[in-house]
């Protein structure tokens, strides 16, 4: 390695990066902690709108479960796995205690601040940046390059729109996905990496909601209502079968909630090999097909068939709902099939919903396009972090530990590419 003396010191290298969520603003805190200069641009008002949307149900920042077990939630190539090998749950647990919020572990491994929010994390944590001196640039809508290979934006500065061009050393992109546009999430990036002969993989819906064709009756009597404690059940596009024990919710289109997203993947591969996803429904997960059966064959005398149901095994009033809405009048009238319909009751799925009303999105930048630090191949210099990166997960604090991962993991090859570049 070279070495400098007082008079000999290499200056700072500038560093771009566009896009200030999670992803963006992590890689900003590895790249100013080298010494270096880093501008951060970012077309919205204010940074990490998307991190701070979603925390507001109570901000779930990771999962405590076995490292090898949480990796292995995640679909994506052996790069990005071993950028969670390199900052896990545990570490980004350590980086929040850093910016002096504490975290506990919730009943079901889940992670969070103690005081559920995401505010005062991102507050300490700009306030670090600053502190780093590194400089954002809100209202920076990044338009691409030009022909000097610049960045170009369009900004408003004093309510004036204005064109901007900006050199710097390194670029990072950290601009998301293409879900919750209005946060500043839109894929309005694909075209631009694809004008540079980068492969970018179509962004797709994720952890998302499904339609199906309820009756008007069910639509108008239940829509909204949770479907709780069921078992819910697919298989994969290598016909193996996935299983969760989770909830759902009955919506107007068709049916939502924490373990549709969670088994999402697997029911939207399904759709584009078949043109619809078959989802199973265990309505009594906790009762055998057996102890169903003998309940059902006992005399049933003066009570309805609803009644009898709700009596003998407390169907819930959308249970049965549903186990009419997908039964036939004969099944309901024979208990052994009756008793198969409650224990797997089978929904045609026709559609994803919309990618803009997904919590995430799949796709993005395919991993042939990127080497060891995430730096583009074809455009040296040029690295992506974040969500924009061919990956998937589910909810329950992977995406955003995904997204600090990879911010970091791109960081870091930033430092190495500028230390490089000046000899280091």
């Amino acid at each position: 390695m070279k070495q400098f003396d007082i008079f000999d010191i290499p200056p700072a290298k500038t560093v771009a990066i566009i896009g200030g969520g999670p992803a963006g603003l992590m890689a900003a805190e590895v790249i100013a902690s080298a010494g270096h200069l880093v501008s951060v641009y970012d077309a919205m008002p204010s940074v990490g709108r998307k991190f701070l949307l979603a925390g507001v149900g109570g901000m779930n920042i990771t999962h405590a479960e076995p490292a090898e077990d949480f990796r292995a939630r995640y679909s994506a190539n052996a790069q990005f796995i071993n950028s969670l090998k390199q900052f896990d749950a545990d570490a980004l647990r350590q980086w929040v205690h850093g910016l002096g919020i504490d975290t506990f572990v919730g009943t079901s491994g889940r992670v969070f601040p103690t005081d559920m929010k995401a505010a005062p994390l991102l507050r300490a944590w700009l306030h670090r940046l600053r502190e780093l001196g590194v400089k954002i640039y809100p209202r920076h809508l990044w338009l691409g390059w030009n022909a000097q290979g610049e960045l170009l934006f369009s900004a408003l500065e004093n309510a004036n729109p204005i064109s901007k061009t900006i050199r710097a050393d390194a670029v990072v992109l950290a601009l998301g996905g293409a879900s919750w546009q209005r946060l500043g999430s839109d894929g309005a990036w694909v075209p631009l990496l694809r004008e540079r002969s980068v492969q970018v993989n179509e962004l797709v819906p994720s952890n998302c909601g499904f339609d199906l064709a309820w009756s008007d009756m069910l639509r108008s009597q239940h829509a909204g209502a949770p479907l709780q404690g069921v078992g819910l059940s697919c298989v994969d596009a290598q016909g193996m079968p996935r299983r969760i024990l989770s909830e759902a919710i009955i919506s107007d289109y068709g049916i939502e909630g924490t373990g549709i997203y969670a088994l999402s993947k697997y029911l939207r591969e399904n759709l584009t090999l078949n043109g619809s996803a078959i989802l199973n429904i265990d309505l009594l997960p906790d009762m055998s097909l057996e102890k169903i059966e003998q309940k059902l064959n006992k005399p049933r005398e003066k009570n309805s068939l609803s009644n009898f149901l709700r009596k003998q095994l407390h169907l819930s009033p959308v249970k049965l709902a549903l186990l009419r809405e997908c039964t036939s009048k004969q099944t309901m009238e024979n208990p052994a099939l009756l008793a198969l319909a409650i224990k797997k009751l089978s929904l045609t799925l026709t559609a994803t919903r919309p990618i803009d009303e997904a919590i995430s999105s799949a796709g993005g930048v395919a991993s042939k396009e990127l080497n060891t630090a995430f730096m583009l191949t074809k455009m040296p210099g040029v690295f992506c972090a974040g969500e924009m990166l061919d990956w998937d997960a589910p909810t329950g604090g992977y995406l955003l530990t995904g997204c600090f991962a990879s911010g970091r993991a791109t960081g870091v090859g930033v430092v190495q590419y500028l230390n490089a570049a000046r000899g280091q």
